[in-house]
């Protein structure tokens, strides 16, 4: 963690037209030297543009995420010298799929004692997102992983604090249902890397599974499940969008798998438009055909399970 603050504190003085290049061409040197996140990412572009994973147009995708996310990481580490207004400067704009503003239905949600799960992935910058929901008023939580770099989470959690965001640790259950039933947004990714035991679902035409937490938490408290992004611009902006809200009317096999395909489907949608800024680093479909067979079955089984 001193290297880490040391180089923060360094890309907090260096111009971004310096050390963007810079970490750009330190990333894609990265890309050639470790082979097997490169396969990774490789394996994912492919399903996203539907191509074999040995296709030039595969390859030059993945490139572009490595280069794109050198971007992020930059920008990550030069948060702590970020002013703390400048979340809501830098989202200039949104815009929604439904006919409804977020400010909107979050009044809607809110007279109803209702909170909102904000579901999304690793795109573009979710810490400048939460900031901005939350200069904007609004109640705003992160549930973040505290187990594997503490220190690092603290760290990112004090500039989430200078920003009005308020982080609970991916296993405080009691402090989830809490916030929901203030009520508050609670920020959720949902593209952690394929797991078996989640939620069978088709993403980009392939069977893979998602977490079944965000449904579980909307039937459990009466909460609405928005998917959201913020894609970032050439000028270094932000354009934060959200798709349609997504209800789930109770715990059943059925419910549960519908909606979690409903934020699949939402989630295809946002990456489509800008595929080199997901930053994905662990598979995110099975390897082989048997295990897609096999999560297609579960699906067809929970879909009659109502």
């Amino acid at each position: 963690m001193t290297g880490y603050r040391a180089a923060s504190e360094a890309l907090i003085r260096v111009p971004t037209g310096v050390s963007h290049p810079v970490a750009r061409s330190l990333f894609l040197g990265g890309y050639w030297a470790w082979p097997r996140k490169r396969r990774i990412i490789e394996a994912n572009a492919a399903r996203i543009l539907g191509k074999p994973e040995r296709d030039p147009e595969v390859r030059r995708l993945a490139r572009r995420i490595y280069a794109t996310y050198a971007r992020f990481v930059v920008e990550l580490m030069r948060l702590p010298g970020m002013a703390a207004d400048e979340p809501q400067r830098l989202v200039r704009d949104e815009g929604e799929r439904s006919g409804e503003s977020f400010m909107a239905l979050w009044e809607r949600c809110r007279s109803e004692g209702r909170g909102i799960i904000a579901v999304g992935g690793h795109i573009g910058s979710i810490e400048v997102f939460a900031g901005a929901f939350a200069a904007r008023g609004l109640p705003t939580y992160g549930l973040a992983d505290d187990t594997a770099y503490p220190e690092l989470f603290e760290l990112l959690n004090r500039q989430r604090r200078r920003w009005g965001v308020g982080v609970i640790p991916w296993r405080n259950l009691r402090e989830v249902y809490r916030v929901l039933r203030l009520p508050a947004v609670l920020g959720l990714l949902v593209d952690w890397g394929y797991r078996s035991d989640g939620v069978p679902v088709k993403l980009f035409d392939r069977w893979t599974a998602l977490p079944a937490g965000p449904a579980q938490l909307a039937a459990r408290t009466r909460a609405v499940i928005v998917p959201v992004v913020n894609r970032r611009q050439e000028d270094g902006t932000y354009v934060a969008t959200h798709d349609e809200p997504i209800e789930v009317s109770d715990a059943s096999p059925r419910s549960i798998q519908a909606a979690t395909q409903a934020i699949a489907n939402a989630l295809e949608r946002m990456v489509a438009v800008a595929p080199e800024q997901w930053y994905t680093f662990k598979p995110v479909w099975p390897d082989s055909a048997e295990e897609e067979a096999e999560l297609e079955a579960r699906a067809r089984a929970m879909a009659a399970d109502g």
